[in-house]
């Protein structure tokens, strides 16, 4: 094998080895924070700690982060990803107009997680919510 022909095979298999390497960096990967988790119950705290203030924020849960809204004794609890899908700030609950509010840039969102007011044109993702013993536990819809 002639010298230059050497340099030519080491050179193409080392941009074939690279590829991989360069593929992985260059693509942008968004995903589920554990798609282990969806479609299984999974705790994200307590019915006191539920019952204390009427919701309970879990950001590190399993399924990602929660806002559960409602108290043990509310036979509908209401829960979703607490980040707005505008621009990513956490949205809050408004008892009093039965809504999520982004103090942000003020979109709406309505207990279901569908969007009432915009910037936000995407809904918050919902999730069903129960009581099980002392536990709050919630699955993906």
């Amino acid at each position: 094998m002639k010298r230059r022909d050497f340099i030519n095979w080491v050179g193409l298999g080392w941009i074939a080895s690279s590829l991989p390497v360069a593929i992985a960096a260059c693509t942008s990967q968004t995903t589920a924070p554990t798609s282990s988790a969806s479609g299984v119950w999974q705790t994200v705290g307590t019915s006191g700690e539920l019952d204390k203030n009427g919701q309970l924020i879990a950001n590190n849960s399993p399924v990602g982060p929660v806002l559960v809204v409602g108290t043990s004794k509310t036979a509908n609890l209401i829960a979703v990803n607490p980040t707005c899908t505008h621009k990513g700030c956490t949205v809050t609950w408004k008892a009093e107009a039965k809504k999520f509010a982004c103090p942000c840039h003020k979109s709406e969102f309505g207990a279901d997680g569908k969007v009432q007011k915009g910037p936000a044109t995407e809904p918050l993702k919902t999730y069903v919510a129960k009581i099980e013993g002392n536990s709050v536990v919630v699955k993906p819809t």
